[in-house]
């Protein structure tokens, strides 16, 4: 889809790791976790598939395993949903994300990015 393409400010990688979401915008939610599929990653956001259905505009701590299998700690606001075949879709924006952490990322963006030269 072209125009989620243009809405993306920095450019997306695929990463294939397990994340666990905690929702923290309803007080008395409690703690629902669900195991998610990284489908891409850049230092705004993500994409990632899950079997759970999250709501959009609701935001959810993260911690994400990245590449080096060093756990980021993150805060992710939903702002796309897709509804597949047995799951769904989600497209999710970085809120707060440290700069260090944001750095790691791009680190490996670019070295992907010569890889695949």
């Amino acid at each position: 889809n072209c125009t989620m393409e243009e809405k993306r400010k920095n450019k997306r990688m695929e990463l294939e790791s397990q994340i666990v979401l905690n929702r923290l915008d309803i007080a008395d939610g409690g703690e629902t976790t669900a195991n998610i599929n990284v489908k891409d990653v850049s230092k705004s956001g993500m994409g990632f598939t899950c079997d759970y259905p999250l709501q959009i505009g609701a935001v959810y701590e993260c911690l994400l395993t990245i590449w080096t299998k060093e756990t980021i700690k993150a805060f992710v606001e939903i702002v796309r949903i897709e509804k597949q075949e047995e799951s769904y879709m989600y497209g999710g924006i970085f809120i707060g994300m440290p700069e260090m952490d944001a750095a790691r990322i791009e680190v490996y963006q670019t070295i992907n990015d010569e890889d695949n030269r």
